[in-house]
Formats: C-alpha cells, structure tokens, sequence
C-alpha cells in the first residue's frame, strides 16, 4: 500500500476572483484529477485523512468531502468506511479541463485565468474560415497554472453562439462556460502544435517577451454535429509549461 505523507503538491497556490472561478469544490477535484492523470498521485495511494488534506489545500472539510465525492462519481477513488480514500487511475476519466493539454513541467498544476479582453470583432483574414458569422467574440487571457504564468491564449467563439459576452460572466474554464451558460457542448477537437513568436500583446509577467519563439497550439473546437465553433491561439513558455496528450 502507497500512504502518501504530504499534500502539498495539491495546494491551491493561488486564489482567483469569484466572479471569474469556478466553485471551489470544483477547483479541487480538478486539481486532484490533473494530478492523479499526471502520475503525481499513484493508484493505489491512500490520501491522507480529510482533516489534514483539507488543511494542507486551504479549503474546508465540507469543501474537500464534496471534491472526493466527485472524483468517486468519475471512478477515480475508492473511499473505503474505515479504511481511507484510495486513488484509482482511469484512462477514460475526464475532469472540466480534459481538453487542457498544458501541464507544469514536473506534472499537473491547476488552471487559472487571468481575462485580459472580451471584445466583439469581425474575424480578421489571417483567422480560418469557421461559424455561420462573419464576427465573432475575441478573447484574450494569461493562463497559469498553479498560479505561474504559462500561456497566452486567444480565443475566437462564433458570434452566433452568443451576440453579446459580458467580461464578468465568463469562468476559467471557457467550455464548461459554453455548456452551462451558452447550451455549446465541445465534443472534439484538432490541436497544431509548433513554434511561433509570442504576440506583440503579451503582458508584462508572461516572460517570454514579444516576439520570442515559443510553444504554439492552434486549436479548431468542434461541437457534435461536427461544425467549428470555435478556433484559438495559444503560446506557452516552455520553461514552464509543457503539452501533453494522453492516449486512452
């Protein structure tokens, strides 16, 4: 039996505003199962007592029973009357970020964004041809994960899914954004993965600087009937983030 002693890979590091996070029970069980999908947490492990995990991650008990519930529900740990919590790895579980292949480069790490712009454009002509709408819905975000800087990412939505898109509606996960608030399920997508220099937009605490060689992932997001939804651009700093497919 693997017992692990410590907890603190899983804490929080890092506290977003509540009109942009999701609930935080949420936010645990998704940094739970991003840690056991990278290894992190061995199956078998048995995590340690709930009144000392919950403190090691800075939430409540009630907070961290509700997150073990749900990686229960998904299959993902065995919680034993008794005995303890044990993890469990599934190849075919899947959290809110499964379409988030950017890890830290030691493994895991929980994503958060920082909303730089929401803005409602014609889709410029360096953009794919996509969507029923010659507009659409431009977003502009710093990703962290565990709160270090890792990404810049813009996102283009389809205007026809959404005419208007208020800046403090949105959440850190934008398909769970789409699924709740927009009826727009993501059930597939086609990641290009090479090099390209980082934006002239990029903000001051992204460290790469403007214009230097960076990861780059374009993204078309596709809905079930196949149509393109939405497109993205992201650049990561390769010093700290690294992408990661998973095959099931």
């Amino acid at each position: 039996m693997i017992y692990i002693n410590s907890v603190s890979i899983l804490r929080l590091a890092v506290l977003v505003p509540e009109s942009s996070a999701l609930p935080k029970y949420l936010q645990t069980a998704e940094l739970l199962i991003r840690e056991i999908a990278a290894g992190r947490l061995a199956d078998g492990a048995r995590l340690p007592p709930e009144r000392d995990m919950a403190g090691e991650m800075d939430v409540s008990v009630g907070t961290l029973r509700k997150a073990l519930n749900d990686l229960a529900d998904k299959g993902l740990l065995d919680r034993i009357q008794g005995s303890g919590n044990y993890v469990r790895h599934r190849a075919d579980a899947a959290g809110i970020y499964a379409f988030f292949r950017l890890e830290l480069i030691e493994g895991g790490g929980l994503p958060t964004a920082d909303l730089l712009s929401v803005d409602r454009l014609e889709k410029p002509s360096d953009l794919p041809a996509f969507g029923a709408s010659s507009e659409g819905h431009r977003i502009r975000r710093l990703r962290r994960l565990s709160g270090r800087p890792a990404a810049l990412e813009e996102i283009w939505l389809d205007v026809a899914w959404a005419e208007t898109m208020r800046r403090e509606d949105l959440l850190d996960s934008l398909y769970y954004y789409y699924r709740t608030r927009l009826g727009l399920w993501i059930a597939r997508a086609e990641d290009r993965i090479g090099v390209d220099g980082v934006p002239d937009w990029a903000v001051e605490n992204f460290d790469p600087a403007p214009g230097t060689p960076a990861g780059f992932i374009e993204r078309w997001g596709r809905t079930n009937e196949g149509a393109i939804a939405e497109f993205s651009r992201t650049w990561f700093d390769p010093t700290v983030a690294r992408y990661i497919a998973r095959m099931r």
